[in-house]
C-alpha cells in the first residue's frame, strides 16, 4: 500500500488537495497542496458534476507536480446541510463468564447503539463513541472512555452518530471516480478539521469549531474528547459577497475582490477616513471603508446567531469551557474574532490553523485549507494499518471495516 495519504476537500468556492506522506520514521509531513475554483457546488452541495470533476481534477493536478507522486485515492470531505447528527444510547450484557468486557462486548454495544431507525434517503457516516459506562453485578457504575478488561455485567455506551444523504454521497463517489480515483473514505469535514486545529484541552473542556466557507457555515461541538453536536447552516461567504454586488451596484466578481480585499466585519477596527476603490459601470469610485463593513457585519452576525442557536438549542445546559475557534475562507475575514466574542458572549475566541504537521508553507499554514489538511491528519495512521475497504460505496454501514475504522481512531484519539 502507499505510504502517502489524500485529503480532497470539494467546497463550494475552491477544491483544496493535500499530499501528506509518512518519512521513515513513520512522521508525516505535507508533500504535496493543490487548489482549484470550483463552480459545480451551490450551498456546499454538488449540482454539476461535470465542473466539479474538472475542478477536482486540476486540484490533483496541482498537488501531484509539486509532491512529485501520483495520485490514485483520496479521503473527501463532506458537509453543509446534506449531513444530521443524533446522540444515542445502547446497553448489553457482558458475554464473558469471567465478566471481563472485550471488543466483541465493545462491538456489540456500539451496533446496539446503532440501531436506530433513519430515512430510507440517509446513510450513516459515523458512529462515534462518547461515553462508556460499566455496571457490575452490586450496582456499582463506573464512567469510562474505554472500557477494554474491565469488569463487569452489562455494558452500556452513548454514542453521537453522523448520517448523510445517499445522493450527495453518490455524488462524491461519482465525480471522484469518473475523475480517475478511488474513494479511500468519506468523513465529515468538521470532525476532519477538529483533528488539525483542536488542542486535547480544547477537546475536554468542550469547544465550539465553526466552519465558515463559501456555500454553507458548519459546527461541530466536542466535549470530553467526543462529539455532542454537529451542524450546518446554508449560507456563507458568497451570500456576504452576494450582498456587497446588490447594495454597491457592482460585479459579483469585483464584489468578491472587496470582501477579500478590504472586508471588515467588526465596525470598531474601520477608521473614518479609510477609502475602499471599487470599478463600477467602467469607471473607479471611491468609498468609506464603514460602508463595506456596514454590508458585511449584519451577515455574517446573521450566520453566527443562526450557528448560535443550533448548538444550545441541541446541547441544551451543558457547559462549554472551551474555544470558539473560527476556519475557513471566512475566517481570515479582520473583525470575524471580535465579531464572534461579541454573539457568543466569550472572549475565548482564536483562529484555527493547522500547526500539528510538518512540511508547510505559510501560504497554505491558514484557516481555509484546515479540512484538506485535517482529512490527511485523521487518517493517515489508519491508512498504514491497511484496514480501509476500497470499494468506493457503502462506507457508513460496513461495521467491520470503515465504521470500525472510526471506532478504532476516536478511542486512541481521545
Amino acid at each position: 500500500m502507499s505510504d502517502i495519504v489524500v485529503g480532497l476537500d470539494i467546497g463550494t468556492s475552491n477544491v483544496r488537495v493535500v499530499i501528506g506522506e509518512h518519512d521513515e520514521n513513520e512522521k508525516l509531513h505535507i508533500i504535496g497542496v493543490g487548489t482549484a475554483p470550483s463552480t459545480g457546488l451551490r450551498s456546499g452541495v454538488i449540482v454539476n458534476i461535470e465542473a466539479t470533476m474538472k475542478a477536482v481534477t486540476a486540484a490533483i493536478y496541482d498537488a501531484e507536480l509539486m509532491s512529485g507522486h501520483e495520485v490514485n485515492s483520496c479521503f473527501v470531505g463532506i458537509g453543509s446541510t446534506q449531513v444530521d447528527s443524533l446522540n444515542s444510547k445502547g446497553q448489553v450484557s457482558v458475554s464473558n463468564k469471567s465478566r471481563e468486557i472485550g471488543q466483541n462486548d465493545i462491538n456489540r454495544v456500539i451496533e446496539c447503539a446503532s440501531n436506530i431507525a433513519i430515512p430510507l434517503d440517509r446513510q450513516v457516516l459515523h458512529v462515534v463513541p462518547q461515553m462508556y459506562t460499566v455496571e457490575n453485578s452490586v450496582d456499582i457504575v463506573e464512567k469510562t472512555k474505554d472500557p477494554t478488561n474491565m469488569l463487569g455485567s452489562r455494558l452500556y455506551v452513548d454514542v453521537h452518530i453522523i448520517t448523510a444523504t445517499t445522493t450527495t454521497m453518490q455524488n462524491i463517489i461519482t465525480c471522484a471516480s469518473r475523475s480517475g480515483y478511488t474513494v479511500d473514505g468519506i468523513m465529515l469535514k468538521t470532525l476532519a478539521t477538529a483533528q488539525s486545529v483542536l488542542t486535547e484541552e480544547e477537546k475536554e473542556l468542550g469547544s465550539i469549531l465553526i466552519d465558515m466557507g463559501g456555500g454553507s457555515t458548519d459546527v461541530i461541538v466536542i466535549a470530553d474528547g467526543a462529539p455532542i453536536c454537529t451542524a450546518s447552516v446554508p449560507f456563507g461567504g458568497l451570500l456576504v459577497t452576494n450582498d456587497i454586488s446588490v447594495v454597491r451596484g457592482v460585479s459579483t466578481e469585483t464584489a468578491e475582490t472587496i470582501k477579500i480585499s478590504q472586508g471588515c466585519c467588526w465596525a470598531d477596527l474601520v477608521s473614518d477616513n479609510e477609502e475602499v476603490l471599487i470599478q463600477r459601470n467602467g469607471r473607479a469610485e471611491s468609498i468609506p471603508r464603514s460602508e463595506i463593513c456596514q454590508i458585511i457585519q449584519p451577515r455574517v452576525g446573521e450566520i453566527f446567531e443562526m450557528i448560535k442557536e443550533k448548538v444550545y438549542s441541541s446541547i441544551g445546559n451543558r457547559r462549554l469551557s472551551g474555544n470558539v475557534v473560527l476556519v475557513g475562507g471566512g475566517a481570515k475575514m479582520s473583525g470575524v474574532i471580535e465579531l464572534a466574542s461579541a454573539i457568543f458572549g466569550t472572549q475565548s475566541v482564536r483562529i484555527g490553523m493547522s500547526s500539528k504537521i510538518s512540511g508547510l508553507s505559510d501560504e497554505y499554514r491558514s484557516p481555509d485549507f484546515t479540512t484538506a489538511i485535517g482529512l490527511v491528519v485523521a487518517n493517515s495512521d489508519v491508512l498504514s494499518k491497511g484496514n480501509i475497504k476500497r470499494n468506493g460505496k457503502d462506507y457508513g454501514s460496513d461495521k467491520s471495516g470503515f465504521l470500525q475504522k472510526f471506532i478504532n481512531f476516536f478511542k486512541e484519539m481521545f
